[in-house]
């Protein structure tokens, strides 16, 4: 048996990742699983009574057989009888606690143990269980099958395996010739995608092929460690990894200098913080490895590029820099000389991008044309139909505002809103009759639902399974332009995303002004809440409500409980309530509530709760938007008289031009330090 490195025979075939037709007689799709790419050799001892030999060896060479002794009795075991050799290839996926296959991080722990005692190594297998999903059978007894069809190849390894799934051992799913279904349960089940593989395909030891497609659903790929940044306020070690990837051409003997590719500053547990700061201090270097350099948000310590991480990320701008990355993990099993930008650059939130028919203008003019000929029509969003129709129907009579008028306003304002909901659960809040009709409330994702829209089972309640429904998700045009044709007319996204769903990342005061309040005294609140966040340091961003109130949002760490997003908003609207006690109140109570008071809720700051968010559409008598404001603009406002009705639908944009997405600084600048917050709060 080999040991150490593998030899080339051992290196698995690569897939493309240029995508794949979902309806094809050639294919054969596969789940495509979030775990490790692993080899497995088990042969027979020459010692008659003895166990089968057995190594795993990594996508890179790596031998992994130390890392997961679990799964060597159990592949062993497929020897046992007919004592002949078996080379399989699969990967290595962690289960969740129900036995479901789950995220890559969930390997982390196991995957970089190297050195461990027995009791370590049972400790690990017992707090993390994997599978090892069998799809290729390369070696079979004496006999190599690798220049035979990949459809043979599955045929014996079928034989080998059994189609009863083992307890250790899977047989992964397939389907011949359509891949529909599967991609449908991709989409409603959260896969990382399908694997579509040429029925006829022979197997290439270690190159990528065409002949085996990606069908990506996560946006996510390795890259390379260039950088660090320091670490602010309360986190330890570092700030951000500044990651890039290799130019498509450059020589493979060496690593070039990196293209930017973004700032990676969520994702990691104090542990995994600790873990990546040991292995970043022996790579220090004094001069950049980036071919450009990057921008400078923290200081900057660089690093040979080396180290490989695994990023998810919801859209990739070409020409700019990752948003919305995420760390998942630590990758040993792919060189830093290989990485490069995987696929077609993934565009700005920007309908230019994402629609097909021409951009914002040919978008708007065809839903246009479509309203005044009262005709029903398809758009193609980014590979999903949505159908439109009723485009005529009155959503505010009061203004003759459409529901076509609606849909036009969310094409234009797409690239504002689009990251302001990316990732996060969406409920819908329905007027199909229009404002002036009954609504209701939806958090369940209708069915079916238009191919390729994402929808993502979910629990309304963390800990009931029983609750769980399928949500929309937010990010893309075409779940944006569906919600307005079902006359969703806000977005109203959760406080956390889908990536870390029972963590919040904002938290929120809604400043709901009782009958016969100004929108002054409203003003008068926020500034209040303004001065107590500011002297215990925590950044803030408001916005109208679009209706007659206003929101304050505070961006928090990652990994920050909902609790304690909702007890910093009690404490400080408590404090603002007990000075002002004429103006404002957290009385839930409106019977019990002073009159003409500003009610400061804190109470939406729970797992599940949503608001309106900014940029979106209200359903206000004025069609109102809720916009952001400078907090300049919000002090200044009750001499200026400031007016939330000067933000509507059909004015909005022209802000925008002149000041730009102001709610961006709740993504790209600093958290909120819960723990200074804290004693200042507790002190104050």
């Amino acid at each position: 048996m080999p040991s150490n490195r593998a030899p080339l025979r051992l290196r698995p075939m690569l897939a493309a990742t240029d995508g794949a037709a979902l309806d094809d007689a050639r294919l054969v799709y596969e789940p495509k699983y979030d775990g490790i790419r692993a080899l497995i050799e088990v042969a027979p001892s020459a010692v008659r009574g003895e166990s089968p030999r057995v190594a795993i060896w990594s996508r890179n060479g790596n031998d992994k057989t130390a890392q997961f002794p679990d799964l060597v009795p159990a592949v062993a075991g497929l020897v046992a009888r007919r004592r002949s050799a078996l080379l399989l290839d699969g990967e290595i996926v962690a289960l969740d606690a129900e036995g479901r296959p789950t995220s890559f991080l969930k390997l982390q722990p196991r995957i970089h143990r190297h050195r461990t005692t027995a009791r370590e190594s049972a400790r690990a297998v017992r707090d993390q269980p994997v599978v090892f999903v069998a799809f290729d059978l390369l070696d079979d007894g004496d006999e190599s099958l690798r220049g035979r069809p990949f459809t043979e190849r599955r045929a014996r390894l079928e034989q080998r395996l059994g189609r009863t799934r083992r307890k250790l051992v899977w047989l992964s799913e397939c389907a011949v010739g359509d891949g529909r279904e599967l991609h449908a349960r991709a989409q409603r089940d959260g896969w990382e995608g399908l694997i579509a593989k040429e029925a006829t395909s022979i197997y290439h030891n270690g190159k990528r092929s065409p002949a085996w497609q990606k069908i990506k659903l996560l946006r996510s790929q390795e890259f390379v460690v260039g950088g660090w940044t320091a670490p602010r306020q309360s986190r330890q070690h570092f700030g951000a990894l500044i990651v890039g990837v290799r130019g498509d051409n450059a020589d493979e003997a060496e690593v070039p200098g990196l293209t930017y590719a973004g700032h990676v500053g969520s994702g990691f547990s104090d542990a995994e913080l600790a873990r990546l700061a040991k292995l970043l201090g022996p790579l220090s270097v004094a001069d950049s490895p980036f071919t450009a350099m990057p921008p400078a948000h923290e200081t900057a310590h660089w690093v040979e590029p080396v180290l490989v991480v695994q990023v998810k990320f919801t859209e990739w701008p070409d020409g700019g820099a990752l948003r919305h990355p995420v760390y998942l993990g630590l990758r040993d099993d792919r060189p830093a000389r290989s990485v490069t930008r995987e696929g077609a650059p993934a565009g700005p939130a920007d309908p230019s991008a994402l629609d097909p028919m021409g951009g914002i203008d040919a978008l708007a003019e065809r839903l246009e044309d479509l309203e005044q000929a009262r005709r029903r029509g398809t758009l193609e969003l980014d590979g999903v139909r949505v159908a439109v129709g009723n485009l005529d129907k009155v959503f505010w009579p009061a203004l003759g505002v459409t529901k076509g008028e609606l849909l036009r306003f969310y094409v234009r304002i797409a690239p504002y809103v689009l990251p302001a909901v990316a990732d996060r659960p969406l409920v819908m809040k329905r007027f199909p009759n229009g404002i002036d009709g009954k609504s209701f409330y939806q958090h369940r994702a209708p069915s079916p639902l238009p191919d390729g829209l994402p929808a993502l089972p979910l629990r309304e309640s963390p800990d009931r399974p029983e609750t769980e429904v399928p949500y929309l998700v937010g990010g893309s045009l075409a779940t944006l332009l569906y919600m307005a044709q079902l006359a969703a007319i806000s977005q109203d996204p959760w406080f956390s995303r889908v990536s870390a769903i029972e963590s919040a990342d904002l938290t929120a005061f809604d400043l709901d002004p009782g009958p016969g309040v100004r929108f002054r005294q409203v003003l008068d609140v926020a500034c209040w809440i303004h001065d107590e966040l500011d002297k215990i340091g925590v950044p803030s961003v408001p916005k109208t409500s679009g209706s007659s109130g206003l929101h304050i949002y505070l961006p928090l760490p990652d990994d920050t409980p909902y609790e304690a997003g909702m007890l910093l908003c009690q404490i400080v609207a408590t404090l603002v309530a007990s000075r002002h006690p004429k103006v404002a109140t957290v009385e839930r109570m409106v019977k019990r509530r002073r009159e003409k008071t500003v009610y400061i809720d804190y109470l939406q700051n729970i797992y599940g709760k949503t608001l309106a968010t900014a940029y979106s559409a209200r359903a206000s008598d004025y069609a109102g938007v809720s916009t952001p404001l400078t907090w300049r603009e919000v002090h200044a406002g009750a001499k200026q008289k400031l007016d939330p009705r000067a933000f509507t639908i059909r004015s909005v944009m022209g802000r925008l031009e002149r000041v730009g997405d102001l709610w961006a600084a709740l993504r790209t600048g600093e958290k909120a330090n819960l723990r200074a917050a804290a004693a200042l709060t507790t002190n104050g």
